[in-house]
């Protein structure tokens, strides 16, 4: 099982080289998983590519480098410009983006995996596109939770995928979204789960 909670401040320098094939719980070891698809996998390695260019069009290509001190550069190629950033230069959006493309394209993908709140530091356009690389991943085998505070990202869902917690005479009760008859109604019609989610149909999700 792995539990991810990505930082992006961790993910940046530069990292001393040491063997890794699975990003760790907080991302901070991205150069060396990185290092490892770009030499080992480089198949999986060029989709994760191919994406993350359909994300961010302004990206050309990413590789890694491991210096003579022994440690590992992540340089991101923009086609504006003759030189690649490292990856402490580019923006949060696009190395949160490319942290749970690698993840999502292990070669070895975990049984179960958690995210915690993926919407941070990116536009909510990309949220649909991130939920199916989820779906993807749970078609491929692995079973996903995630926790959101995000209508965008909910909006992408669909109604047998979303739970929520409520808290009922002192005890917490999971809901199913496909159980509720309101929902299920609003939804035929073609609303979408967020949005219900922000008008309060959601009963006992917002209380804080």
């Amino acid at each position: 099982m792995q539990i991810a909670d990505f930082y992006i401040s961790p993910a940046r320098p530069e990292q001393e080289f040491v063997y890794a094939e699975h990003l760790s719980p907080s991302g901070e070891n991205l150069a060396m998983v990185t290092e490892f698809l770009y030499n080992r996998h480089p198949d999986i390695f060029q989709k994760i590519i191919a994406k993350l260019k359909h994300r961010f069009p302004g990206i050309s290509n990413v590789d890694t480098k491991i210096t003579e001190e022994g440690r590992v550069l992540v340089r991101f190629k923009d086609g504006d410009f003759q030189d690649p950033f490292l990856a402490r230069y580019v923006s949060d959006g696009t190395l949160k983006m490319f942290s749970y493309l690698v993840l999502l394209y292990a070669p070895k993908p975990h049984s179960v995996l958690c995210m915690e709140e993926p919407e941070n530091q990116l536009y909510p356009q990309l949220m649909g596109e991130l939920v199916e690389e989820f779906r993807d991943y749970a078609r491929r085998g692995g079973q996903v939770f995630v926790s959101t505070h995000s209508p965008d990202f909910l909006n992408a869902c669909e109604l047998e995928e979303v739970f929520w917690l409520k808290k009922e005479r002192g005890y917490t009760v999971i809901k199913r979204a496909s159980e509720d008859e309101q929902i299920k109604i609003y939804m035929q019609a073609g609303d979408q789960l967020g949005y219900l989610w922000r008008q309060g149909f959601f009963d006992g999700a917002d209380l804080r």
